[in-house]
């Protein structure tokens, strides 16, 4: 199904660690709005939607999030490598390195790990492309934060990508919205009528 390349989806090389930085950019390996999240919801996702067309945007944006999982967890890795334990200590590291090291773990910046619990599969394409519209918003608003507190051009290149890629994700998701389900719309519209009348009418 997928022809994997060993390279990133853009290069990352930074050159100088920042443990700090390094905590801050976890949040999209394992937060709320992480790029776990959006992975694991839109290959999830896809199963119960009702065009081809719809399943394989979900399939190509769902892979590419995990080719962002492997550019944010390379920022982060080489962020925090060859670090001294002065340098764990004086930035607050120390925690997330006593459990982890200098390996990559699904967790939020305060240290929450990741759960199923950040994103939903709902089986309706008008509830799920919604939540995917407001996913990558959130994802998109989770990277500007990111590029201000960020000073090392390294690190704000690969992030400006990773955040421009979260529009252009935002714009097929309201294409999708628009184009292929408006072929069945109204199928759809009294499908929902129908399961909505037990509350409505």
């Amino acid at each position: 199904m997928w022809v994997y390349e060993k390279k990133l989806q853009y290069p990352v090389k930074i050159k100088n660690p920042n443990p700090q930085m390094a905590q801050v950019i976890m949040s999209q390996i394992g937060g709320a709005d992480s790029e776990t999240g959006a992975a694991m919801r839109y290959l999830n996702q896809r199963y119960a939607m009702p065009t081809d067309e719809i399943k394989g945007l979900l399939t190509d944006i769902g892979t590419e999030e995990l080719a962002h999982i492997e550019m944010v967890s390379a920022i982060v890795y080489q962020l925090t490598r060859n670090l001294s334990e002065e340098d764990i200590k004086k930035y607050g590291f120390d925690k997330y390195f006593v459990e982890h090291g200098s390996g990559i773990y699904p967790a939020s910046p305060s240290g929450v790990p990741f759960t199923a619990a950040y994103f939903q599969s709902k089986g309706d394409a008008f509830a799920d492309l919604t939540e995917d519209l407001a996913a990558e918003q959130k994802a998109r608003a989770t990277y500007d934060n990111i590029l201000r507190l960020a000073d090392d051009p390294d690190v704000i290149d690969p992030i400006r990508y990773l955040r421009q890629r979260e529009v252009v994700h935002f714009q097929r998701f309201g294409e999708a919205n628009r184009t292929p389900l408006n072929k069945n719309r109204s199928k759809f519209v009294a499908i929902f009528l129908r399961k909505c009348r037990y509350f409505y009418f």
